[in-house]
C-alpha cells in the first residue's frame, strides 16, 4: 500500500514551510554603542564662592553694591548663550587695600560698575587656554572692547595687563569648572576708560626674610642649630651629675676605711 494522500499533503506543506522559517531566523545585528550624553554644566553660586573661597570680600562687596554680581550670575547660568560661561579676575583684599582710598570713593556709581565689569570675560577660559589667549591680543571684557585687557603668558606665569599700573599677577585658580572660572589677582585692574589719570597704588610689601637655620627663641643659634641657652643648660646638668658622683665615691671610700679599722 502506498502512503495516504493526507500524509503526502502534510509532508509537502512542511517542506515548503521550512525554508521560509530558516530565512526568517537570520542573526540579529549587534547593538550599536551610542556615546553617553555630555554632563550638564554645574550650577555655581558666585556669591557663596567668593565669600567662602578666600580673601575676596572687598571685591564681592563692590559686585553686590553695583549689581554686577547679578550680571555675572546670569552669564554663568545661561547655557544657551553663543559663548557660554564666565571668567572672573578677582583681586584679593590686599590689592584693594593698596589702592588710594579716594581712587574708588571718587568714582560715580556708573564708573564703579564699569570697573567691576572690567574684571570678567564673557566666556569660560580654563588655564590651559591662556597661552592662546595671550597670543590673541586684547580680550574684551563685560565692559566691552574699550575696556579690553591683555594677557601675558611666560613659562606658566600669567599676568593680566590693564591701562595703568603694573600688570596684575594671576596668583591662583580659585575655581575652574564649566561654566565658571575664578582666578585670584594681586592687583586691581585700572583701565583708563574708568581712570583718566593713573591712581596711586602703594608698593607691594617686601616679604620678611626667613629665619636662619637653627634659630630658636631664648638664645642665639650655634653652628649645630642648638641655642646658647640650651647649651648652657646642658653644661649645668653635666656639672650636677659629676658633683653627685664625686660625693657618693667619697662616702664609699670612707665606709671602706672605717670597716678596715674595726678588723
Amino acid at each position: 500500500m502506498g502512503p495516504k494522500p493526507t500524509v503526502l499533503l502534510a509532508v509537502t506543506i512542511l517542506c515548503l514551510a521550512l525554508p521560509r522559517a530558516a530565512l526568517s531566523q537570520r542573526p540579529r545585528a549587534p547593538p550599536v554603542d551610542t556615546p553617553a550624553p555630555a554632563p550638564a554644566p554645574r550650577d555655581v553660586n558666585l556669591t557663596d564662592l567668593l565669600s567662602l573661597a578666600g580673601p575676596y570680600r572687598t571685591f564681592l562687596s563692590y559686585l553686590v553694591k553695583t549689581d554686577v554680581i547679578k550680571t555675572f550670575q546670569t552669564q554663568a547660568n545661561d547655557t544657551d548663550h553663543p559663548t557660554p560661561g564666565i571668567t572672573i579676575f578677582a583681586p584679593e583684599d590686599s590689592a584693594f587695600a593698596a589702592l588710594n582710598k579716594s581712587a574708588l570713593s571718587n568714582l560715580t556709581a556708573d564708573r564703579l560698575r564699569e570697573l567691576m565689569l572690567c574684571h570678567a570675560l564673557p566666556k569660560y577660559h580654563p588655564l590651559s587656554t591662556f597661552s592662546s589667549l595671550a597670543a590673541s591680543g586684547p580680550v574684551p571684557t563685560f565692559a566691552g572692547g574699550a575696556c579690553a585687557v591683555n594677557v601675558t603668558y611666560d613659562a606658566g606665569r600669567i599676568r593680566v595687563v590693564s591701562s595703568w599700573g603694573k600688570a596684575a599677577r594671576l596668583v591662583s585658580s580659585v575655581y575652574s569648572t564649566p561654566p565658571a572660572a575664578v582666578y585670584a589677582l594681586d592687583r586691581v585692574l585700572l583701565p583708563d576708560q574708568v581712570f583718566p589719570t593713573e591712581p596711586e597704588v602703594a608698593p607691594a610689601p617686601v616679604p620678611a626674610p626667613a629665619p636662619a637655620p637653627g634659630k630658636r627663641r631664648g638664645g642665639t643659634a650655634t653652628d649645630d642649630g642648638v641655642t646658647d641657652a640650651a647649651a648652657d643648660g646642658e653644661k649645668s646638668s653635666a656639672s650636677r651629675v659629676f658633683g653627685a658622683r664625686f660625693v657618693a665615691g667619697y662616702l664609699l671610700l670612707g665606709l671602706v676605711g672605717f670597716a678596715l679599722l674595726l678588723m
